[in-house]
């Protein structure tokens, strides 16, 4: 069978920005050296690329989480541009048509199931279901915001201007156009492809499966340090629609953060949550499916298997309970009844359930344990 053709622009970009990064670059500090000021500038370029890819493309244009000010939509269109990893409209076509048929090697764009270097970087060196993709019948809703379609018709104008209007704006600043080309220019672009790139390789390879093990994506927080907190990719792939990737409080995910933040600032509204008792019950049913094969390995744990099942069914029961007269307090409150006998009501069985409800939990996690001891 031919392969596709060769994307020769591609190969040229990627070749020529590893080289300059890998060589070019560390040349040029021992023999000359970059000023703190360059470097800090570098970084920050780095930072915008990163967050315009995992805030605008992702989870704004191709997951629709939250709606933002047309000015933070400007930004994440430069910001883009800037990253140099297509239009937002093509790339949330491709993400898009990922997220539909994640790990189908005939119809996923980077689908991991062909291997990390494909998933990284090989499906955009050759013309692999390009024709196919080119019609952008998946982002029609997209097609109608006028700065998407701006980006994407002015975009080699935009991405000329940013990666080397910005870097000579820089140099110019600091007196140092060369270091600041190297700097700004070439090493914050290859860090900006390979950093994203991880996403679809590495995060389909390394890394637990959380919450299902219906496609290949991981959770890992090592990743998600590198790529502003795409890297609780397990969560995103059954819960796309929610603005956030990191759902705990100590789980690294800036771009949850400048989300949340710029709401306080009335730049973006909308921010969709997945309901919390879907997401533990995903979380519940992984550890459930995990404890019954390990037993099942075993022919002398059929006492052990129903104990497990019965515990499972029973946290089940008492989760659903907590979580529907939860869901009614909350509904009390947002429509303002504070008549008040009810409220009182609905917060008093709240309060009982979670007691039964951590009870449960704790029989649970004994089983588990038990499990876990076979």
């Amino acid at each position: 069978m031919n392969k596709p053709r060769i994307l020769w622009l591609n190969v040229s970009v990627f070749l020529v920005t590893f080289l300059v990064a890998v060589f070019a670059v560390p040349y040029y500090a021992i023999s000359h050296g970059f000023s703190n000021a360059l470097i800090f500038a570098a970084l920050g370029c780095f930072i915008y690329c990163g967050m315009s890819i995992t805030c605008g493309y992702h989870r704004l244009w191709s997951h629709k989480t939250y709606q933002a000010h047309w000015s933070l939509r400007i930004i994440f269109a430069l910001g883009g541009a800037f990253a140099l990893q297509n239009s937002a409209l093509h790339w949330s076509s491709d993400h898009r048509i990922h997220h539909k048929h994640v790990d189908n090697n005939d119809i996923d764009p980077y689908s991991a199931k062909r291997g990390f270097w494909y998933s990284h970087i090989g499906w955009m060196l050759r013309a692999y279901h390009q024709e196919r993709y080119s019609d952008y019948n998946n982002v029609r809703d997209l097609q109608k915001d006028a700065i998407v379609m701006w980006q994407h018709k002015h975009y080699l104008l935009l991405t000329i201007i940013m990666n080397f209007g910005v870097p000579v704006v820089f140099g110019l600043m600091y007196g140092d156009i060369i270091g600041s080309l190297l700097l700004v220019g070439f090493l914050r672009l290859f860090l900006s492809h390979h950093t994203t790139f991880f996403i679809n390789s590495l995060a389909h390879i390394w890394g637990k499966q959380t919450y299902t093990e219906r496609n290949t994506a991981r959770d890992n927080g090592i990743l998600a340090f590198f790529t502003f907190g795409e890297g609780y990719h397990n969560f995103h792939h059954i819960f796309e629609n929610d603005y956030r990737n990191g759902i705990r409080w100590w789980q690294f995910d800036p771009t949850k953060w400048l989300i949340k933040g710029c709401e306080y600032l009335k730049l973006t509204s909308k921010l969709r949550v997945s309901p919390e008792d879907k997401i533990e019950k995903a979380k519940l049913a992984m550890i459930f499916k995990r404890s019954q094969e390990k037993l099942t390995a075993r022919p002398d744990t059929e006492v052990m298997l129903e104990k497990l099942q019965t515990e499972y069914d029973a946290l089940l029961i008492k989760m659903n309970a907590f979580y529907a007269v939860k869901k009614q307090l909350l509904a009390t409150k947002k429509a303002k009844l504070k008549a008040d006998v009810e409220g009182c009501e609905l917060m008093t069985q709240v309060q009982e359930l979670k007691l039964h409800l951590i009870e449960q939990r704790q029989r649970w996690q004994l089983v588990i344990e038990k499990v876990a001891a076979v």
